[in-house]
């Protein structure tokens, strides 16, 4: 069964069943090669399959690669600092839940900080 997530950005459902190979995900991002293995190499894409030749993508993959993208065209960030900087945003939005959960329930005891 299909993993799937809905994506508020694009207003549909998208897929994480990997099934786009490299040399795909380098034709819907109109990236090289090389720039998507530095996202590799940073962990802000972990593709399924053991080698280069084998790996594949899912559709969430390039919702992470556009995310990098603006990140490295605003800021002026390298892969290395996209990768901290998606890694931050996405504590901090968790962060920001656990805060919403404990305003909402304010007698629940904070245990694991």
């Amino acid at each position: 069964m299909a993993k799937h997530r809905h994506d508020k950005a694009a207003g549909d459902l998208v897929t994480r069943t990997p099934e786009l190979t490299l040399a795909d995900l380098c034709r819907r991002c109109e990236l090289s090669e090389r720039h998507i293995l530095s996202y590799v190499s940073e962990g802000i894409i972990e593709p399924q399959g053991k080698n280069s030749g084998e790996w594949r993508f899912s559709r969430t993959h390039l919702i992470e690669i556009r995310r990098a993208r603006r990140l490295e065209r605003d800021l002026g960030l390298n892969a290395a600092g996209a990768a901290l900087a998606l890694e931050l945003m996405d504590r901090i939005r968790k962060l920001e839940k656990r805060l919403e959960f404990y305003e909402k329930n304010p007698k629940t005891r904070v245990t694991d900080l």
